[in-house]
Formats: structure tokens, C-alpha cells, sequence
């Protein structure tokens, strides 16, 4: 199968490192130093134990033309870089190509395909011009949800810090042979990939942690650990967790672990930084919108107040926006 990796960045190029092995024919798509390292040396990929794999066996490319017509790919850009990229994306598609999304937060897909009352409503936090929408057809579109955390530390390095499970599932909850293929790719690669019957739900219970630890993380420049264990912000993240859970389930989702042990469960990942947190120190921009705008515009949508997750946004979105006029990056120092 030709398999494409739009954003072999953490996530993307972990994919990419472990498909290539696997014997698929793979191909990165990316940018800059990261793009000349890994044409030059291949990609890295650092694991927890101190063990190595390096892909020397894939092509890198800087555009999605030279790239050429895929079967699969995987799309791991953040989600606020996806307008810009999707019109570029159908020079990668055949008539069946099917696209993986990777991204945190609400997916601008979310409701195609949809079996609730909201069915074909466009998210404005995520596509506001309906770009994305008209460029990738959801007939493409394979639902994941990610669950490995890593960074790329430094051009073709990337560490992976724990984690391997990717979940997808069809968008009308069937469980079809295309599927079927790309979860056998997966697991070909060592990667954890069960087919659910409900990727949506699965998606509010990663982004129950990712809307309120890592805006959290980013404006205390704390780690996860931290966050569970000072009593302040442990409630404020169990706050925002409450008004994005009365949101879900009025749209039908369900959560399959309570809060609380939601919370334990991220106590325990350990003194890693979140992708939000990491953008900030890098002074990238955030993936703000689809990880807790969607939320509240979801909100309004059903009807559900959300002051915690509004308050945080706006800190969030004041944040971002002073970086990007400031040109800057936020870290801390030791004095």
C-alpha cells in the first residue's frame, strides 16, 4: 500500500517510522530542516528504554504534487494548518484514497455522516470557510483518535515517550474492509489499532484531557502531574471536563471512564509536556480552536453553558495572540 504522512512531526513521523519498517511503501510529506534531515540521514525514532529505530527505507518530499497519488494518508498536521494545506491535498487522491486524520480536538468532519440532528453542520471554530470540507471529502475520511504522546526534538529526531494505540472507526459506526485494511497496516507496524463502532465518543474522551490540561499546561507551564496534584487547577481542569462532558452527551457520546479516573489517568502519564505546551515554548501558534473553541461552539449549539472552558480560552487565545504580534516564544527560566 502507498502510504502518505502529511506532518512527519511527533505523531506523523512515529507513523512513518514504524510503517516504513513494517514494509509499507512510505512517504513523508514535510518542510524545512526536518524535510533535509530526513532525505539525508532517514528518520529517528527514540523510545522510551533507550532503543532506536531509524526508517532509511522512505521517500521524503516537500509537497503533497510531488508526493503523487496515495492509497492512504495520514494527515498529521495540527489542526489549525489543515485550511491551508487541504486545498493541496487532491493531487494525492485516486478515486479510492482514504485520509486518516490525526489531529486533537473536535474534527471538522464531525458531523458528516452524523445519525444525530445536527447532521452536516459545518464547525466554524475548525473549517470557518468550509475550505477543508470541499478539498476532502468525508467519503475519504477514516476516523482516529491518538493516544501516543512524543516531540520532535530535533530535525529527523523524534522521541517517543509512551503510548500505541490508534482507534479508528468509519464515520457511520460500520465496520467495513477499508478499515479493516488500514487497522492491519497498524498493527503490521506494532501499533495498537481496534476498529470501534463509535470513534466519536472516543473522541470526546481524548479531548476531555486535551481541552483542559494542555491550555492549563501551556498558560502554568506545568506538567500533567502538577496539574492533578495542586488542588486549584485540578478543579479547574475537573470543571472544564464537566461542561465539555453536558455538551457530549447531549450530542449522544458516552464516556467509558468516569472523571475522576479520567484525571488519575493523566496524573500518571508522567513529567511529559503537552503538544500545547511544547507549541508555546516553540513559539508556534496553538491549536486552540479545535481543542476547546469547538467546544464551546458545540455549546451553543445544544444549548449548554460553558464559563470554565470560556475563561481559559481567552486566556489561551490573548496568549496566542500576543506570541504571534510579539514574534515571540514563552519558557521559563531558572534564576
Amino acid at each position: 500500500m502507498k502510504i502518505a504522512i502529511v506532518g512527519a512531526g511527533a505523531i506523523g513521523g512515529m507513523l512513518a517510522v514504524r510503517l516504513a519498517l513494517s514494509g509499507q511503501n512510505v512517504t513523508a510529506v514535510d518542510r524545512g530542516a526536518h524535510l533535509d534531515s530526513i532525505r539525508e540521514r532517514g528518520l529517528k525514532l527514540l523510545h522510551p528504554d533507550g532503543s532506536e529505530e531509524i526508517a532509511s527505507n522512505l521517500r521524503a518530499v516537500g509537497s503533497c504534487a510531488e508526493a503523487g497519488e496515495q492509497d492512504l494518508v495520514f494527515l498529521s498536521v495540527k489542526a489549525n494548518q489543515i485550511e491551508e494545506l487541504a486545498p493541496l491535498m487532491p493531487t494525492m487522491f485516486h478515486r479510492d484514497t482514504l485520509v486518516v486524520p490525526t489531529q486533537n480536538g473536535i474534527p471538522w468532519w464531525y458531523f458528516q455522516n452524523f445519525s444525530g440532528p445536527h447532521r452536516g453542520y459545518r464547525l466554524k471554530t475548525v473549517d470557518p470557510n468550509g475550505v477543508i470540507e470541499a478539498n476532502i471529502e468525508a467519503r475519504r475520511i477514516i476516523g482516529c483518535v491518538v493516544y501516543p504522546a512524543g516531540e520532535l526534538i530535533a530535525p529527523g529526531v523524534i522521541r517517543h515517550v509512551e503510548g500505541e494505540r490508534f482507534p479508528i472507526g468509519e464515520l457511520d459506526g460500520t465496520e467495513t474492509e477499508r478499515a479493516r485494511k488500514v487497522s492491519e497496516a497498524l498493527v503490521g507496524a506494532r501499533l495498537k489499532s481496534p476498529i470501534l463502532p463509535d470513534i466519536r465518543s472516543e473522541i470526546w474522551l481524548k479531548l476531555w484531557g486535551n481541552m483542559s490540561f494542555n491550555p492549563i499546561s501551556a498558560l502554568t507551564h506545568a506538567t500533567l502531574p502538577d496539574i492533578c496534584r495542586e488542588p486549584a487547577t485540578r478543579q479547574l481542569a475537573a470543571e472544564m471536563m464537566r461542561e465539555a462532558q453536558a455538551v457530549a452527551e447531549k450530542l449522544g457520546a458516552t464516556f467509558r471512564v468516569t472523571l475522576e479516573k479520567r484525571i488519575e489517568g493523566a496524573g500518571r502519564v508522567g513529567k511529559h509536556k503537552t503538544s500545547t505546551l511544547q507549541d508555546v515554548e516553540a513559539g508556534r501558534r496553538v491549536e486552540i480552536d479545535a481543542l476547546i473553541g469547538s467546544v464551546i461552539e458545540l455549546g451553543e449549539l445544544v444549548g449548554v453553558d460553558t464559563p470554565a472552558v470560556r475563561a481559559v480560552y481567552a486566556l489561551m487565545k490573548l496568549l496566542d495572540k500576543t506570541m504571534a504580534e510579539e514574534n515571540a516564544r514563552v519558557v521559563l527560566q531558572s534564576v
